[in-house]
């Protein structure tokens, strides 16, 4: 029914922001840490949506990106989880994070999530893994002030792991690895493997 809404960012809250489209003002529910990613207050932005029609009402669920919402549209295939518990699952770990661990079936980020348990937690990687369109962004490389592996880092810290820890195994990692167009991927993957298991 509605794929997106733009308009005017009147309103910030914890887990929702407010939308000005010329008289009618949205009240939608966001994932908590995506709050910032719609801009600044009074900036015209784009907000893809979701409409829950339930009992009792409906209630308007955006992101700020069409890959964040079909994450979350992914979430509600999970035997055990309604949109409620989707938008909180987004509100505990990044997109990128949430696609790497469940690619990786990295039981143990995931149950770092408000929420949700060891069940749940194997229901996604078995509903999930292999199933998700995007690839996570974490391995893409960008040369910054941080190093050239700064992105992977960044994704690591979002999934739980001590940021000093990981650039030293992400360094690790790239120093032992061969170079080509699959360098950061695979530098991402053993890093992780790494992390999770302590080496």
């Amino acid at each position: 029914m509605f794929n997106s809404i733009r308009g005017i960012l009147t309103e910030k809250r914890a887990d929702s922001i407010c939308v000005d489209t010329g008289g009618i003002e949205w009240d939608l529910s966001v994932p908590a840490r995506s709050v910032d990613g719609f801009g600044n207050l009074g900036s015209e932005i784009r907000a893809f949506t979701w409409l829950h029609h339930y009992e009792d009402g409906m209630r308007l669920f955006a992101f700020p990106s069409a890959e964040e919402r079909g994450l979350f549209l992914e979430l509600l295939k999970v035997d055990g989880i309604g949109p409620n518990k989707a938008l909180h699952v987004l509100s505990g770990i990044s997109p990128s994070a949430l696609e790497a661990a469940l690619e990786g079936e990295d039981l143990a980020t995931l149950q770092k999530v408000p929420g949700v348990g060891p069940k749940v937690a194997q229901k996604m990687v078995l509903a999930l893994k292999g199933k998700l369109v995007r690839l996570p962004e974490a391995p893409r490389v960008t040369r910054s002030e941080a190093g050239p592996w700064a992105d992977i880092v960044k994704a690591l810290a979002d999934m739980g792991f001590d940021r000093r820890e990981a650039e030293r195994v992400v360094a690790e990692q790239a120093a032992s690895a061969a170079s080509g167009p699959g360098a950061e991927k695979e530098i991402f993957r053993l890093s992780l493997l790494a992390l999770s298991t302590g080496a």
